[in-house]
Formats: structure tokens, C-alpha cells, sequence
């Protein structure tokens, strides 16, 4: 999250087809920098940083490679040197780290490491994952891995605390984002038509807020929920930066989070699948008959409400879905966006060089308000 770690100018951000031959870190709040490593040969595919701490994973990237692709390299910045590598079939997608995990991403698997010894602990399979996707949750006294599943539009959750697996059918269609909220209780996530973000219960899989980015289709680029849960921002080539509120539903967060991910589970793994079936999806089209024997003894649901509860389901989801609260034009160039410590703010980081510092309005006034801009490239 970039409201409290260093931002890797270059690690997301750089394409595979120009990598970098150094890389730079920026502290985000305030801008600064602080540090910079320039390579006298080879290119850089992949840089992750481990929270404010001194290692960083390598891996090479380009036509000349300073690492091999299929490797991950432990830096060490304050000694300048190797500290570990680790060796894989294929080439590496994506890495992430915390202070008791290395996760690394394949194609089709993902191998999750102890930190401190770089000992193999899980390996999963995945669909086709070119994009590397994988979001591991920042809080130190919970681990929650989600990655996409085997199958197109699936999402595998771990809760490695309670050994526990939930597989959730998020989208018809291929992911192309994830984002995990600070301590693992919510996942969302964005498909590869960019026009819905959905926000799920990480414990049950449940649905709980589905977002619209807009109705023509969209590469996202990020997707990130603020620490205390109640905001999700994210970015596409679009240009436009959308932030939505989470409060809105909050009696059924509360449920959510009141039952908790140790609810009605036993202590060795399970695995949850949320199945979705016809009348599940669309509501019922016929109202049930206790329904109608409510309405003919004067009950609390009438003819009435049941006819609207059925047009209310099949109402296209374009008008059910909830719009973003405030919005900001940036050029259309790849961005990542993570919001500020400071409250109602976020920060946006461009590939063309660019950092904005902006303010919204939690009452949703539509605008923000550019606080800072600087270009550092």
C-alpha cells in the first residue's frame, strides 16, 4: 500500500518489452527519494520491495536480462548483495512479499516460501495466468493469499490461519485485477471487460458490492481498498481514476465481519464453493406461496412488493450497480493508485512519470481536488 511503504518506480509500471537497467524508490509521503541503484549490465523485469525494509526480489527481464526469467533473486540494498535466489520450470509473472512470506507466480502455479529460510511451504495451479495476478494481505496477524483459480473468472482465496480455502465465481470472463483490503477480509476484483469492480467477503465468498467503472470496456490497471475498508479506488487506460464508497451496505459488511472466518469451521481444511444457480442470480419470478398467503391475510409482504421485488431482479445490473463518488482525469498512461495517510485522499502514480497527491469528497461532490503534482521522470 502505498500510503505506508516505498513506491518501486518501475515495478508494475514498466512494460516487459523496455526494462529497466537501475530502479528507484520514492518515499510517497512525503515525495521524496530514497533510493536509487543503477546495473551496469541487464535488465530489470520485476522489482518488489518487502514493506520499508532493506530486501527486495529481482527478477531479470528484456532481451538481456541481468537475472534469468525464470529466477528470483533476494537483494539486499543496505549490504548490495544476494542474499538468496530461488529457481523456477518457467518464467516468473509476479512476486510478492510480507516479513514471513515470498510468493511467487508462474503461468500456471504460484509457490509460497517461508521468508526467513526460503523453504517451499504451499504450491497451487492456477488457469492461465499471464499477468502475474496475486494480492496478499499486509496485516501481520492474518494471511490471506487470492489468485485466480483454475477455471476462467475464478478467484481462490487462502486463510492460511485456519487452513481454509474459498473458491468464488467472480466474473464470466478472465480477471485482470485483484486487490485484498489491509487485513484479508474483503477481495476484489475486476474481469477483463473493466466495467463491473466486485468487493467479496474473503471468509464466506459472498458478494457484497458490485461497482461500476462505466459502461465501455476497459483495461483496469489497479484496485485497491483504504485501510479502514470504507473506500476502493482504481485506474484504467480510460484516464479516469474512479473512488466508490463501501459504506453503503454496512449492516451487511457488519454481519460479514461479526461472523468472522473462524465461524462454523473445523479445524482441518475445507474448502468453500459458492455455487450460483438460475433463480439464485436472477430472483424468483413467481412469488412463493407463503408470500402469497402473506398478502391474502394482510401480512407484511403484499402482491404488491413481491411484483416489485420481481421487476427490481430483473432490472439489467447496469441500473443496480453502484457508480463511483468522485472521480479524476490523469493522461492515459498506466497508473497505480493507493490512497494517503492523510484521510480522503490518494495518492496516483503514472508510468509517464507523473504523481498526484488528490483530495475527495466522501459525500460524493464528484470532483477532487489536486492537492500536489510533481514529474520525477
Amino acid at each position: 500500500m502505498t500510503y505506508s511503504i516505498f513506491l518501486l518506480i518501475k515495478t508494475h509500471l514498466a512494460s516487459p518489452e523496455a526494462p529497466t537497467l537501475d530502479f528507484f524508490a520514492y518515499n510517497c509521503e512525503p515525495f521524496t527519494e530514497t533510493t536509487r541503484k543503477v546495473f551496469s549490465n541487464g535488465g530489470l523485469g520485476i522489482i518488489e520491495m518487502c514493506y520499508r525494509t532493506n530486501i527486495i526480489a529481482l527478477v531479470g527481464g528484456g532481451k538481456n536480462p541481468r537475472y534469468p526469467k525464470n529466477k528470483v533473486m533476494m537483494w539486499d540494498d543496505r549490504n548490495d548483495r544476494c542474499i538468496g535466489e530461488l529457481n523456477f520450470p518457467s518464467e516468473v509473472r509476479a512476486v510478492k512479499l510480507r516479513r514471513d512470506m515470498v510468493v511467487v507466480v508462474l503461468d500456471r502455479d504460484i509457490y509460497i516460501y517461508n521468508f526467513q529460510d526460503l523453504e517451499l511451504l504451499e504450491n497451487r495451479r492456477t488457469i492461465e495466468n499471464p499477468n502475474g495476478l496475486c494480492a496478499l494481505c499486509a496485516h501481520t496477524n492474518h494471511r490471506v493469499l487470492a489468485f485466480p483459480g483454475k477455471e476462467r473468472g475464478l478467484i481462490n482465496v487462502e486463510l492460511f490461519d485456519i487452513q481454509r480455502q474459498v473458491i468464488i465465481p467472480a466474473h464470466e470472463s478472465d480477471l485482470m485485477a485483484l486487490g485484498i483490503n489491509y487485513d484479508g477480509s474483503l477481495v476484489a476484483s475486476a474481469s477483463e471487460r473493466g466495467t463491473l469492480i466486485r468487493v467479496f467477503s474473503s471468509a464466506s465468498g459472498n458478494m457484497l458490492h458490485e461497482l461500476r467503472r462505466g459502461a465501455e470496456r476497459a483495461i483496469i490497471h489497479s484496485v485497491c481498498i483504504d485501510p479502514s475498508s470504507t473506500f476502493l479506488s482504481c485506474s484504467s487506460d480510460k484516464g479516469t481514476i474512479h473512488i466508490f464508497s463501501l459504506i453503503a451496505e454496512e449492516k451487511s459488511l457488519n454481519e460479514e465481519t461479526q461472523r468472522g472466518p473462524d465461524s462454523n469451521l473445523a479445524t482441518s481444511r475445507e474448502t468453500v464453493t459458492r455455487g450460483t444457480s438460475a433463480s439464485g442470480m436472477f430472483g424468483s419470478i413467481i412469488p412463493s406461496a407463503a408470500a402469497q398467503n402473506n398478502a391474502a391475510d394482510g401480512g407484511q409482504q403484499s402482491l404488491t412488493s413481491a411484483v416489485g421485488g420481481f421487476f427490481k431482479s430483473v432490472l439489467p445490473k447496469y441500473f443496480a450497480s453502484r457508480w463511483s463518488l468522485a472521480q479524476f482525469r490523469v493522461p492515459e498512461t498506466r497508473t497505480i493508485c493507493a490512497f494517503g495517510s492523510q484521510k480522503h485522499t490518494l495518492i496516483v502514480i503514472g508510468a509517464d512519470g507523473s504523481y498526484y497527491k488528490i483530495a475527495f469528497d466522501p459525500k460524493g461532490s464528484n470532483d477532487c481536488i489536486k492537492l500536489k503534482y510533481f514529474k520525477f521522470l
